[in-house]
């Protein structure tokens, strides 16, 4: 099957399959003298594994390391498990992140009167640079600085 086929097969995109062939995660295909590539149920199956990781959200370098334990009949579970357990953490750090900028940017949208007036307590809070660790000690710096 050419990448279309493949890709409606698969639920991963064309442009996402390309991707996945230079970043290593899908080998590259034979191609057809016509330079279509062409694919077979091994690497829609490889395919339906990479979209399910990646739902979950785990990044190219672990899902790399997951395509070569599922594809190692010899591996050890304990492998497999460590790296779901380093992704939860890395999850729950996110959420935590993510649970603080909300409640700051929440308190700020509440202090905003949100009419036709000019004044806006958010874009001052942006504008100052009082917006940082100091004053929002719950901000997670890597945040701040963007």
């Amino acid at each position: 099957m050419n990448i279309g086929e493949a890709a409606r097969a698969s639920g991963v995109t064309a442009k996402m399959i390309r991707y996945y062939e230079s970043v290593g995660l899908l080998a590259p295909k034979a191609r057809t003298e016509a330079g279509y590539r062409l694919y077979g149920p091994t690497e829609v199956h490889t395919l339906r594994f990479i979209r399910q990781a990646r739902r979950l959200g785990f990044l190219v370098d672990d899902i790399r390391k997951l395509l070569a334990l599922w594809q190692d009949r010899s591996r050890a579970s304990a492998e497999v498990k460590a790296i779901a357990l380093e992704h939860i953490a890395e999850l729950e750090l996110r959420i935590t992140e993510l649970t603080e900028m909300r409640d700051v940017l929440a308190q700020l949208a509440n202090h905003c009167h949100g009419d036709e007036r000019p004044d806006c307590p958010i874009l001052d809070e942006l504008s100052t640079s009082r917006l940082d660790h100091e004053s929002h000690p719950s901000l997670p710096l890597a945040k701040v600085a963007r």
